[in-house]
């Protein structure tokens, strides 16, 4: 039985509905990502969980060396239209090693993270982005303010899209942010639903901390601000893997 993220995120519906996303906020976030972390030319970078490749793309047109990975099928099918020397994408599963010690930034954005109903895999994931990493090479991880998030749920909500009516739900359950999505397309009804789980600021410090990586900052929005447990809506980790 497949996961439920690798059935929601293979479906068209799925682009649908999030298709107003903004590549200007994506834009930005990667421009100021390079100002602080100094990307060069010759750099390797990994973008993990890529989607249909849009922060990939525009660092591709940055000149930048890169690739992206990612579970679903008809994502990477998308993004390899825009493939060239520099840009390459492929079908991964972040749990596995994709290539051992060969990038000098892993980059997993947009809450692409806790989706596993076992803590064992997200640990899992964690130490397969350490092991692709090169030594004194950085991840950047961008998730949810879990804190902010469950105090600002909003428990229901309709959004219509191409004419699609998308009735949304959410629900704290257990340890997770449970989204379910239903609507009607062509006469027959659809349920979808997405599972994150409701990690924390030392959550993640445990994860790192695990398999040799260091945060070194956090900042709390995508123009790299400090992180406010309270007001920020992202936990944005910049993590280093430490030289032997």
């Amino acid at each position: 039985m497949k996961d439920w993220f690798a059935k929601w995120f293979d479906t068209p519906f799925y682009h649908i509905l999030y298709k107003s996303r903004s590549y200007q906020e994506a834009q930005i976030f990667i421009d100021n990502l390079e100002e602080y972390l100094g990307f060069k030319s010759t750099d390797k970078i990994l973008d993990l969980a890529c989607g249909k490749g849009r922060h990939s793309i525009y660092l591709n047109k940055k000149g930048y060396d890169v690739v992206g990975v990612d579970l679903s099928q008809n994502n990477i099918n998308s993004a390899q239209a825009f493939e060239n020397d520099r840009l390459h994408f492929e079908v991964h599963d972040m749990r596995e090693v994709f290539r051992k010690e060969s990038f000098d930034y892993v980059l997993n954005l947009f809450t692409s993270f806790g989706y596993f109903e076992d803590d064992y895999e997200n640990q899992k994931a964690i130490q397969a982005v350490s092991d692709n990493l090169k030594e004194g090479g950085f991840l950047v991880l961008d998730y949810m303010n879990s804190t902010k998030a469950i105090k600002n749920l909003t428990k229901y909500y309709e959004k219509e899209v191409d004419g699609i009516k998308f009735i949304i739900t959410k629900s704290i359950e257990g340890d997770f942010i449970i989204k379910n999505i239903d609507f009607e397309f062509d006469s027959k009804k659809y349920h979808f639903h997405e599972k994150v789980k409701t990690l924390n600021f030392d959550d993640f410090y445990r994860y790192f901390n695990s398999v040799g990586l260091t945060c070194k900052e956090t900042f709390g929005n995508y123009q790299l601000q400090n992180f406010d447990i309270e007001k920020s809506d992202r936990m944005i980790f910049v993590v280093e893997k430490q030289k032997s």
